[in-house]
């Protein structure tokens, strides 16, 4: 069985893959298949390759945004449901950081095409990227206050 901070890494790299280190082989494989399906089918590879190459008007006319637009709620359940069943005690309300991040990230995703920082049109990779940030500080927040009012 993996830790916390393990379970959340190997996240980041793949969903599913901490559910397979963790004898879950069903829903392991399940999440990576969603996760290739997904991916394949946003064109989120050449959207990457893009994104890192400065070509955002490139990368937003290469997504698939009917597509993408399932990748932040999947990535962060696959990384949220590794971390639940990692060792260790999983804390009352963990998941909000988790659902919020994928709730910004789908803001971040929908407004990608449009909304610029400054001048600087981030597009379909950097904006929802910077999203999770304010995300999980908004889930966070909200466990907090939860747990202080012991709701």
């Amino acid at each position: 069985m993996t830790d916390k901070l393990e379970a959340i890494l190997w996240s980041i790299a793949l969903p599913g893959f901490v559910q397979i280190l963790n004898r879950k082989i069903i829903k392991g494989i399940f999440f990576i298949v969603l996760e290739f399906l997904i991916n394949v089918n946003s064109h989120l590879n050449i959207v990457i390759l893009y994104s890192f190459k400065g070509k955002i008007r490139e990368a937003i006319e290469a997504t698939n945004y009917q597509w993408l637009m399932f990748y932040p709620c999947l990535y962060m359940f696959a990384m949220w449901d590794a971390y639940k069943d990692a060792e260790g005690e999983t804390p009352r309300y963990s998941y909000l950081p988790f659902v919020f991040g994928a709730y910004f990230v789908t803001l971040g995703l929908v407004y990608s095409s449009s909304l610029k920082v400054g001048q600087i049109l981030l597009g379909p990779m950097w904006l929802p990227i910077m999203s999770l940030i304010p995300g999980l500080m908004v889930g966070s927040i909200i466990r907090g206050i939860l747990m202080r009012l012991k709701i």
